[in-house]
């Protein structure tokens, strides 16, 4: 439910909290907004009132609630928190931590999460960098989920996709010895990419026909194998993660083979956060120039071809 910020009231006591310039101030609101999140007085998805509004109900300095607010993100009660647009109780709170306090957690847990929180905005934006795109295509299907259940109603997607090339040899997965064409891993990872990748257009452009969502999925392709991963969200998060290798055996077209590989899915994505961080706001303004560097110089169109 979108719940309008400039007529907005969180349901509670009117009563203000103690205007004292201390840390105990922006604790206090922390907790009262925390409470009314958890007695679902706030509801999942729903905007909060400006945080003028609420510096005016607590009596309080804006920068208390601005602080108050942040707390409540690292908590993963709150998402979207800025200074300059309300900020939204997240869908599911305080299921999985986020945000720039939160611990690394597997791709599978993190970025399902994350994904879901942004699809609760407008304007949707996703770039992202990685081996294949398995991981975002399991991600949106959730999000999906819910805006076929009439429980998001994103106005405009946008989702591009950096994924190494067909023609390289790539550094992984391989098989161990074998470089380029005598190399059995790479059609395998190629079918494996092609396929993850129409998945994931053709679910989203579906949204055009079936709730005139504006969508836009683009792909290009890499002239290297990419020892990273890499999701930028809505412009305010990036989300990092390293592909480990390992060397094991399995069973490629009827032979075994000892091959290099890394299992991108229990990858430990790394949250950053923009905010008040000053670490964490250079990360992510570096991630979003280091991927428009790639995507508009050295990367290629790029067609999942069968």
């Amino acid at each position: 439910m979108v719940v309008d910020p400039e007529n907005a009231s969180v349901k509670g006591s009117k009563r203000p909290l103690r205007s004292a310039r201390s840390d105990r101030t922006h604790r206090e609101v922390a907790e009262e907004l925390r409470a009314r999140i958890r007695s679902g007085a706030l509801r999942p998805g729903q905007r909060m009132p400006t945080q003028a509004r609420l510096a005016e109900e607590f009596g309080v300095e804006r920068g208390a609630v601005r602080q108050a607010l942040r707390t409540l993100q690292a908590e993963r009660l709150l998402t979207n928190v800025s200074k300059g647009s309300p900020a939204t109780v997240a869908l599911d709170p305080g299921r999985v931590p986020a945000g720039p306090f939160a611990s690394p957690q597997p791709t599978t847990v993190a970025l399902a999460h994350r994904i879901a929180d942004a699809f609760a905005t407008p304007h949707v934006r996703i770039d992202a960098l990685c081996l294949t795109s398995v991981s975002l295509t399991l991600a949106i299907g959730e999000p999906l989920r819910r805006i076929h259940a009439g429980e998001l109603k994103p106005a405009k997607v946008d989702v591009r996709v950096l994924l190494p090339s067909r023609d390289i040899d790539l550094a992984f997965p391989r098989r161990v010895g074998a470089r380029g064409p005598d190399d059995p891993v790479h059609p395998r990872w190629l079918a494996h990419r092609n396929a993850q990748g129409q998945v994931l257009q053709h679910n989203l452009l579906a949204l055009r026909s079936t709730h005139g969502v504006e969508v836009r999925v683009s792909f290009r392709a890499l002239p290297f194998t990419p020892p990273v991963k890499l999701y930028l969200i809505n412009g305010r998060e990036a989300l990092f993660a390293y592909y480990t290798l390992t060397r094991r055996e399995e069973e490629v077209g009827h032979e075994q083979l000892e091959m290099y590989d890394a299992e991108g899915t229990r990858s430990m994505l790394f949250a950053f956060d923009q905010g008040d961080d000053l670490r964490d706001t250079t990360f992510v303004t570096q991630s979003y120039d280091w991927f428009n560097a790639l995507w508009e110089t050295i990367s290629s169109e790029l067609t999942l071809a069968d």
